[in-house]
């Protein structure tokens, strides 16, 4: 009797578990084990394309093209995407954007990988094998890696098409550094001509490799990761006078340098110190002679944010800065403000759901936070229209020489990070996928 009251409490133990493995579907998968396949798989593609994604890398670096011109880019981009065999490969969507799909051999969702191409006015003084070829034009972004790091995204899922539920989209676009003047572009211009439809993604994740963190690294935040950055342009009128006469004129360049210190007063004293802010002056341009005080002077700059609110004051506290310093000195001002890309805001259900896929991706212990950055992306547009997650892979390196900023002349990057930067992206995808497989 004892021994049978024993095997019943061990038979009531084992019938959840023999009723789960009965109602399993024939020949699944449990989800952990899927994933460990999966991530496996996708370690091991990665690798194998490790030399190629180098090599596209540093092509794309040798032939920088600025934004609204990145033909060669994107006739490279489209090639390499058919050859994968993409379901579908459009071209020419927001000028030289290209937007192709793959779908799964298993239902699921839609979602979309972003990859930007463009490149930056500026000389390339790296001496290296792959230096750009276009005098005055680099990729001092990073955004050839970027490119680089998307292609073998979509390598690598094509080769896992069967294993995969659903569809991705992969979208590489142009102009993220901003369009030419009087000219459309960039995500606001491919999210209007429908990069985002047909089918419509539910979520979108990008990344950014990043200099100054040493390579090994990823790195998210909950919210904003990135500030709105809008552009202003300032025009200050004086009385052109012979310079040793200033009393006979209305001197703007002593009144323009007024204005550069008086706006920095708007950070200091009008807007509280708890929200981060700069305005940055980084043109002025007025003169031709050393013994003329001109007719005018212009300022042109940036203005970065956090918070909406503050972002909406600024237009205002600027003109009643300029208004008072041009006043004081007997001159008149123009003020020209427009509002650029919105905050990048990851969401932040998505991004707790995506950080386990990270760390397995890159390992627990090199996935960290930090705090929001002062730079600026418009992948924010796609976040406004679909919740998105931007993340950062690290890509300098102190022992090679690697730690300049972005932007600069002698910007690089460690290309580990574009490997690391493939394994996480593809990892993120097809665990989302997996997560929400119909």
């Amino acid at each position: 009797m004892r021994e049978r009251l024993l095997v019943l409490p061990l038979l009531l133990m084992t019938l959840p578990a023999l009723a789960q493995k009965a109602a399993a579907p024939k020949g699944s998968k449990p989800a952990v084990n899927r994933a460990a396949a999966h991530d496996q798989r996708i370690a091991q593609l990665v690798e194998a394309l490790r030399d190629k994604t180098v090599e596209t890398r540093r092509d794309l670096h040798m032939h920088p093209e600025l934004s609204n011109r990145e033909e060669r880019t994107s006739q490279l981009v489209a090639a390499r995407l058919r050859e994968l065999g993409m379901d579908e490969v459009k071209t020419g969507v927001g000028r030289y954007g290209v937007v192709a799909l793959l779908k799964g051999g298993r239902p699921g969702p839609v979602v979309a990988v972003r990859a930007d191409m463009d490149a930056l006015p500026v000389q390339e003084v790296n001496d290296t094998p792959y230096k750009s070829l276009n005098p005055g034009v680099k990729h001092a972004c990073g955004h050839d890696g970027h490119v680089a790091i998307g292609l073998a995204v979509a390598a690598v899922l094509s080769e896992m098409r069967a294993e995969i539920p659903g569809t991705v989209k992969f979208i590489f676009q142009p102009a993220e550094e901003g369009p030419p003047a009087g000219e459309e572009g960039g995500a606001a211009l491919m999210i209007k001509e429908g990069a985002l439809e047909n089918p419509r993604p539910e979520v979108i994740f990008g990344l950014h490799l990043w200099s100054q963190y040493e390579v090994g690294s990823v790195f998210y935040n909950f919210g904003p990761a990135l500030a709105a950055s809008d552009r202003f342009q300032i025009t200050i009128r004086g009385k052109q006078v012979h310079a040793a006469y200033p009393q006979d004129g209305i001197d703007p360049i002593v009144t323009a340098a007024e204005a550069v210190l008086a706006l920095q007063t708007i950070r200091s004293r009008r807007v509280t110190t708890m929200e981060p802010l700069v305005i940055s002056v980084g043109r002025i341009q007025g003169g031709n002679r050393n013994n003329i005080i001109p007719n005018q002077v212009e300022l042109e700059g940036t203005v970065r944010t956090m918070n909406e609110e503050v972002r909406k004051r600024i237009p205002d506290l600027m003109r009643q800065t300029l208004e008072g310093v041009t006043r004081a000195n007997g001159a008149t001002f123009e003020l020209e403000y427009e509002f650029g890309n919105p905050v990048t805001y990851n969401d932040p259900k998505l991004v707790e759901e995506m950080l386990p896929a990270l760390r397995r991706a890159a390992g627990a212990e090199h996935v960290l936070t930090r705090p929001p950055q002062m730079g600026a992306e418009d992948f924010a547009e796609f976040q406004k229209v679909i919740p998105g997650f931007f993340f950062f892979v690290a890509a300098g390196n102190q022992s090679k020489g690697i730690t300049a900023a972005h932007h600069t002349p002698d910007f690089d990057i460690d290309e580990d990070s574009l490997a690391i930067g493939a394994r996480t992206m593809a990892t993120a995808v097809v665990d989302y996928l997996e997560r929400h497989a119909k």
